[in-house]
This record gives C-alpha cells, structure tokens and sequence, in this order.
C-alpha cells in the first residue's frame, strides 16, 4: 500500500513514534524502506473487520460461527452426527465436534502437523479441494487461523487412533502453556503434544477452546445466547440428523444465562423449518421442490508446473425448497448456501424469486383465473403470506466476501429457476383433488394481493395528483376577478369557448370570474376518483375552486362566494348543468349545503316590441314556452305588435353582451337558482339512481313515470 507523504506544515512522527516539532520542509523521499509487509496472521490483527466485519459483538459472534461451522462442515459430508457449544465462565468458548478430526500427520509442503497449518496459515485447509468435502460452508481456508489470530489463547485437541494429541497458541504463535486460562505461562514452540488420553479406533473428533484477545475487540463485546440457540436450532433444520447442543455455564453475574443447556434435532429438514417459521391459518401444506442440475464453471487450478491455468470443472447444484402459503401478510423467505445462511440473498434466491413469479403467472392465464385484460402479478403479489426455506448445495460456491451473506455465484440462478418452476407448475397445474384444491387457494389468495396492490397504487396516484392539483397554479383559461372579499366574488362556470368571448364583455371584472368547460364533463357518479382527477374540466373547476374535495375539502378555504352555472337553456345545457351538480354535491357538499352553488337562468326567448308603450322595454324576454304564451297574450290584450318571429335562442353565445349581462349576469336584472339539499341521503339516492353504474334502477324509474311526460314539451 502506498503512503503518501505527510503535508506541509503538518507535525510529523520520528522513528520512536514521538511527534516532532513542526518544520517548513517535506521529506519527499519515498522508496522500500517506507513499506510495510505483515506476514502470516500479523495482517488479521492488523485489520481484523476485513476478516470478521467488525470488532464488537457481531465480530465476536461470527468467530464463535466460523468454529461451529467447521463441526457442522463434517456432518453435512456425513462423518459427523453431534456439535457441542459451551460458554465457559472465564470468557472462553469451546466447540467439540464428532467427526473424523483435524489431521495430525505432517503437510508435505510444510513439514507440519495439520492442526498447526490450518490453524496458522490462511488460504489452508481442507476445503479449496474436491475430495474432501463435496459441500461446505467454509470456503477460503481462513475461519480456524483467523479466529486463532484474534485469540489470546486458543487450544486445539483431535482424537485420533491411537491417542489424544493437542497444541495450543497465542493470538496465532503455537507452544505450549503451563496452566489455566490465557494469562498462563507460555513457551512457543511446534508440533503436537500427545495428551496421554488414549482414544479407542473408530473414534475421532475434533475440541477447539478459544480465549477472544481484548486487544482486539471491545469491552462490551459479548456472546448472544439467543443468537446461539436461533442459530443452532436453524442448523438442525438444515442438517437432519445432526444433534446440537448449546451449554451457557456463565452464571448471571458473568452475563450468563446458566447454568443451562439446549439440544436440538431435527430429521424432517427444512419442511419442519417452515412449519416452525409459520404462523397463521395455512393455505397449502408445506411443499417440497427438490432437484438437481450440472453446470460448468470455469475456474484457475494449479497445473504440474506450478500455474495456474483456467480449466472448465462440471459441478452438481442440488436444490432443496420447502414453502407454505398463510392467510395473513408477512413474507419470511430463508436462504441457505450449504449450511451458511445468506440473510441478503444472492443468485439463489433471485432465481426461487424469478421462478415464482414467472410459473403463477403462466399457470393462472391457463386457469383463467387471470383474464386476458388483467395486468400480470408481480413478485410481491407471490411473496405474500409466504413462509419458504430455499437450499442450495454445492461445491465451492462464490460468495460476496468472507462473512459469506451473499451468494454469487452465476449458475445457481439457472438451476434453482429451472428446478423451482417445473415443481411449482406440477403442483398449481395437479389434477389430484386435494392438490387442485391448495393450488386454487393459492392463486386466488395471489390475485387478491395483486388487486389490493393496484388499488392501494391508485389511490396513491389519486391522492398525489389531488395534492398536486390543489398547489399548482391556476389553470390559464380562468378569467379572474380582481376582488378578494368572498362575500361578493362570483365564479360563473361557462359552457363553451363561445358564450367565454361574451361572458367576458357582460361581466364585471371586479368581482364576477369565468371559468370556460368545454362539452360535457364527466359523470363523477360513476368513474372513479382517479378517473375524474385526470379528467381535465373536473380538476380545473376543483382547482379554481381552490377548497380542495373529498375529505381535504375546507369550505373556508373557498375562493369564491358563489358558484354559478351558466349554460345554455336546452336539454344539452340541462344536463351539463346536471353534471356540474353531481360533481359539486359528490366532492365538495360543503358549498351545496352552505347554499353558496347556484344555476344561472338565461332566456329562452326575445321578444323585440315593435310599438313600446310608455315605461315598457323594447325587448321582453321569456323563459319557458308557456311564458312566451302567456306574454304574448299580455301584449296582444295591451294592442301592443312585436316582429315575427319571435327570436328563440340556441344558445348563449347568440347573446350579445349587453343582453347577456341584463338577463343572465347583472345582479341587479338576473334570476339566479339556488342548489340546496335538504336530505342529504335522500338527495344521495337520487344522484345515484340517475347517473349512477346501477341502469336497471333508473330504467324503471323512466318507464315509472313516463306516463306523465307530454311529448310537446321535448326538445328534439
């Protein structure tokens, strides 16, 4: 690693680590003499969290798993049925295991015992080849050496015919120590020391003590005795038939939990693992995917003149998933690389994931139970309620680092996606009763979950764009008023860009706005709320309106005293009008019962006097067809002519503005009618049986009450 040299100014330390005093001028050199080189296990204790993460509790704890796993790496190859924990009251940790033990005879290489090279030297042991282990979750040859590193004192014993032999270290340096505990006299030297305790053929194991060095790690660094037992009882799930026991002889005074003591076994595997981890009413039993692929892999392996050269090895991946399905909510998937847990995930998982998703969809579009117009489900939509063990074995896999929570290797997504999906599609697509059953259960339970989540993104959507609608800018097309005093401000919500261009010469501009729509808006009755926030005519008038709507709506915050509707007098301009109400009484009610939304009333006919009398107007204008009877009877009785025919408007914009304003604006000439409600449920009912989804209902209601229509009074 490169140093670079200390800046100007800076104090600078001598050679005996004493601070000098600050000097003007740099010492540029920089050659070999500058480097530092740590050998063997110095570089562990150098930087331990490269090794073990970190230095506290989860770095004490992971040393603690990295002997343990060792005993559980014999047992998974089959030579070991039993692993014993014991925290002893002085600090230390033992761990015994049953299988064929460290070997004892001599490395060639080395010329030293075996116990001494895995414990010594990184990069060794017995995992980097095939033939000893067909699985593991050791991998790097680093676990025994770098725990032996970071321990003041550590004592190895291995039963093996004809006699138990041992050696001990400290913090990495073998010898032997005189006495109990790490603070006992210590002489370094080699090899093993026969411990005189003769041990019987076809017996073997392996018993590790290890003091954790206070050097290294912190003062409140401590062993976990629930994450012991959580650990333990996992590994009995993974490995069946494999016995742990987990002793805490700590009294309480030494942080302990003893004396006491926890054994665990399980020869179901995984299946009771997910019947252990659910909790709920099940939808499914627990099912069980299994199966294995080959794959190639390309990896550098030593050739006989020493070098390494790329070389293809065919590998097996075994898959191993049980999984269960509950009524409730919470996902809980597990993942397990041989006996290592990767709690982040990694290939395997991405591919159990993958294949889920991929095989319910697949199977539901050929149940039906997805429709051709329906949206696929998505992984979270699976994952729901899902309690799952997935396990993959197999030979040196790749992982992210030495604390091994991250599976890395490439292949391992294939296999599992490959094995996963065909078991999967056996059982969701199985003719046997009880299975099409399950699978039925299940795949509903899926689509309830997708439909929950598409409505719960929806509303989101909805209740962005109503936050956003209400703190955005005023929409351009509104002609404001200038006045602020809501007692007096007027907002007349025009039906068309037409009857707009007069509206704006008939208005007082001091307190009377215009706000255009064009057409028909929507019925609100019966789109949703995200539906009538897109539309663009609702969100306008919702806008200017400015109180929000819903639940938000605030009738103080209302920009306007009086909301008028200005359309046109025939049937078109009846139901626009209608529209407009369903909105204003659907999602802002407060201005409907506060009487403050109103219908303007313009004429439906001019009549242009042809002899005014004294005090009379030229124009008399009338608002129904029996009004025109009637006025035209008055004048006709009065002797006083009009001109034929009588002008019958189509619409507002064939008013011109001084006509607009005398009879449909100016307060002081205007009919205004106002929208009040006086049974809110009654009201709710009717808007309901006439713009509502329901057709049925109002077809009734029309073939009810047509008897009483008169066709004369249609406009066609």
């Amino acid at each position: 690693m490169r140093v670079p040299a200390p800046d100007r100014g800076v104090s600078r330390v001598d050679c005996e680590g004493v601070p000098t005093a600050r000097s003007s001028t740099i010492d540029s050199t920089y050659n070999a003499a500058h480097l530092l080189v740590l050998e063997g296990l110095e570089a562990v204790r150098k930087r331990p969290g490269m090794y073990i993460g970190s230095t506290d509790t989860r770095g004490l704890m992971h040393c603690v798993w990295e002997i343990i796993d060792n005993g559980v790496d014999e047992a998974l190859a089959g030579h070991a049925h039993r692993v014993e924990v014991t925290l002893h009251e002085d600090g230390s940790v033992e761990v015994y295991d049953d299988g064929r033990g460290i070997p004892t005879d001599k490395e060639p290489k080395t010329g030293l015992p075996g116990v001494e090279v895995v414990a010594t030297k990184l990069h060794a042991g017995g995992k980097f080849g095939g033939s000893s282990y067909a699985a593991t979750g050791g991998l790097h040859g680093v676990g025994l050496s770098v725990v032996n590193a970071l321990s003041s004192r550590m004592d190895i014993d291995v039963d093996r015919s004809p006699a138990r032999q041992g050696l001990s270290f400290q913090r990495g340096v073998p010898g032997v120590f005189v006495g109990d505990g790490p603070t006992a006299r210590f002489t370094p030297q080699s090899g093993l020391t026969r411990k005189g305790a003769r041990v019987t053929k076809g017996r073997s194991g392996t018993l590790i003590r290890f003091w954790p060095d206070r050097q290294i790690f912190t003062k409140d660094a401590k062993y976990v005795w629930d994450e012991l037992i959580g650990r333990a009882r996992q590994t009995s799930f993974i490995v069946p038939g494999l016995e742990l026991v987990i002793r805490d002889l700590r009294g309480a005074e030494s942080g302990g939990e003893g004396p006491v003591e926890e054994k665990f076994r399980h020869d179901g595997g995984i299946a009771e693992f997910v019947d252990f981890l659910s909790q709920g009413e099940p939808v499914t039993e627990v099912l069980r995917l299994q199966g294995s692929e080959t794959f190639t892999e390309t990896v550098p392996m030593l050739d006989d003149k020493g070098h390494m050269t790329p070389q293809d090895v065919e590998r097996e991946l075994g898959v191993d998933v049980a999984l269960r399905w509950i009524n409730g909510y919470d996902t809980e998937v597990r993942s397990f690389v041989n006996v290592i847990a990767t709690p982040k995930g990694g290939t395997h998982v991405s591919g159990f994931e993958s294949a889920l998703t991929k095989t319910f969809n697949d199977a539901m579009r050929a149940a039906k139970v997805l429709k051709v117009n329906d949206v696929d489900v998505i992984k979270d939509d699976v994952l729901e309620g899902l309690t799952a063990v997935v396990t993959v074995r197999l030979a040196e896999p790749q992982f992210e680092g030495q604390t091994k929570e991250i599976l890395g290797t490439p292949a391992a997504r294939g296999v599992v996606r490959k094995v996963v999906s065909s078991e999967l599609k056996a059982f969701l697509t199985s003719t046997k009763a009880k299975e099409k059953a399950q699978a039925k259960l299940v795949m509903e339970k899926v689509l309830g979950a997708a439909r929950t989540r598409i409505a719960a993104r929806q509303h989101k959507e909805t209740q962005r764009r109503k936050n956003a609608l209400e703190s955005s800018a005023l929409p351009a097309k509104l002609a404001d008023c200038r006045a602020a005093d809501n007692e007096r401000t007027e907002l007349f919500i025009v039906e068309g860009d037409s009857a707009l261009g007069t509206a704006k010469l008939a208005r007082n501009s001091e307190f009377q706005a215009l706000l255009p729509i064009r057409g028909k808006i929507l019925n609100v009755q019966k789109a949703s709320v995200a539906d009538m926030l897109k539309n663009t005519e609702c969100a306008s008038i919702i806008q200017v309106v400015g109180a929000g709507s819903g639940r938000t709506f605030d009738l103080e915050a209302a920009r306007y005293g009086k909301i008028i509707f200005m359309a046109d007098a025939d049937s078109d301009g009846a139901h626009i009008r209608t529209l407009l109400a369903t909105l204003f009484f659907k999602y802002m009610p407060d201005l409907v019962s506060a009487g403050r939304v109103y219908s303007a009333v313009p004429p439906l006919h001019r009549i242009e006097l042809s002899n005014p009398k004294k005090g009379m107007d030229k124009y008399v204008y009338t608002y129904s067809d029996d009004e025109l009877q009637r006025r035209l009877a008055e004048l006709k009785k009065k002797n006083v002519s009009w001109k034929d025919p009588v002008q019958r408007y189509k619409g507002l914009g064939e008013m011109d503005a001084h006509q607009l304003a005398e009879t449909t604006m100016d307060p002081r000439h205007r009919t205004l009618r106002r929208l009040t409600v006086d049974d809110v449920e009654s009201a709710a009912g009717v808007f309901d049986l006439l713009m509502g989804s329901d057709v049925a209902p109002r077809k009734e209601f029309i073939t009810a009450g047509s008897s009483a229509l008169d066709l004369d009074d249609l406009d066609f």
